[in-house]
């Protein structure tokens, strides 16, 4: 019998490119998303598969999620308000969806005797670290912006079900997404700082030399699929950075990345003025040793294949300054 997945918030940016991987692999995908950032576009390729179903709802409507996931063996939520922006200018939305109705959703989940459940949190929760050292899933959580603070609620809220009940949750903390989806989204740095540079626009770079761990959308798909794919006993209530080491950067590094291969661009300045503070870099072990996990695309890579799709869209680059390429304002 086919694993039978349940995508919350899978018509996004990651969820898009989780769905063609699982699709890929055989496995039945419904995807409940609300479009709240009319995005419904981004869904069109995988209409026509036989393993797949799209829900219109909202992870807050009972009735719908009651539904879902008694007939699913893997629920794994992505959906929600995504980043620290779109949070920061719809706080009440925000709470609303990735507090209240995240914490609602789960509880439905916990009424279910199987399966197993995901949480897609980030390591933003990390974020201001004042060591040099690699962070852990055991560091310190200082979460700075409401984003990160809801995250880190959650799943304080998961961990707090353990000996309660018998059903299977993992936290997966992301990197920063980079890479091509279906429903792109270049307000993420790697994305924003090659479009910008390859379309030679000024780009002022704050916090130049603050850490980051990137993660390329694919290798998010493979993460999930290891959690379904791996015993229980190695992801019940386990917390996993997902990511690579390698993938650790700065802001400028990243910028000096991409210059190497679009090297003609004069207009990209620095600053350390404060824009942003969070500064963490990540260590991706646990996953590695558990869950034989690691990442097969390098930041390198991921700007590589961003030109390529530029120079084969020339005629669309005006285009992709519209809101519907980042996660700027919504739809409700």
């Amino acid at each position: 019998m086919k694993t039978r997945i349940l995508l919350i918030g899978g018509a996004g940016y990651i969820g898009t490119v989780v769905t063609n991987y699982f699709l890929k692999k055989n496995y039945q995908v419904t995807c409940l998303d609300n479009f709240i950032f009319n995005n419904e576009y981004a869904i069109d390729s995988f209409r026509n598969s036989q393993n797949y179903k799209i829900i219109k709802g909202d992870l807050r409507n009972k009735n719908i999620c009651e539904k879902l996931v008694i007939s699913h063996d893997v629920i794994i939520i992505l959906g929600g308000l995504v980043g620290d922006p779109i949070t920061k200018k719809y706080p009440n939305e925000s709470k609303l969806i990735n507090s209240e109705g995240i914490k609602k959703l789960i509880l439905i989940w916990k009424k279910k005797n199987d399966g197993k459940l995901i949480f897609v949190s980030t390591c933003s929760n990390y974020g201001l670290s004042e060591t040099d050292n690699l962070l852990d899933e055991n560091s310190e959580l200082k979460p700075l912006s409401l984003y990160a603070q809801q995250k880190v609620e959650i799943e304080n809220f998961i961990l707090s079900l353990k000996s309660k009940i018998k059903i299977s949750p993992t936290i997966l903390r992301f990197s920063t997404a980079f890479g091509l989806s279906p429903r792109m989204r270049f307000d993420l740095t790697i994305n924003q700082f090659t479009k910008s540079i390859y379309q030679k626009e000024p780009l002022l770079v704050f916090d130049a030399e603050t850490w980051r761990p990137y993660c390329h959308v694919n290798d998010f798909a493979l993460a999930l699929e290891k959690v379904i794919d791996s015993n229980k006993k190695l992801t019940d209530f386990q917390v996993y950075n997902v990511g690579g080491e390698k993938n650790n950067y700065t802001k400028k590094q990243i910028t000096e990345l991409i210059l190497k291969q679009l090297p003609h661009n004069n207009k990209v300045s620095f600053t350390n003025k404060k824009f942003d503070p969070r500064n963490y870099r990540v260590n991706f072990s646990k996953i590695e040793k558990n869950l034989n996990f690691k990442i097969k695309f390098g930041v390198e890579e991921g700007i590589e294949e961003m030109i390529e799709f530029f120079k084969n869209n020339k005629e669309k680059l005006q285009e992709f300054n519209s809101n519907l390429y980042g996660n700027y304002s919504i739809n409700l």
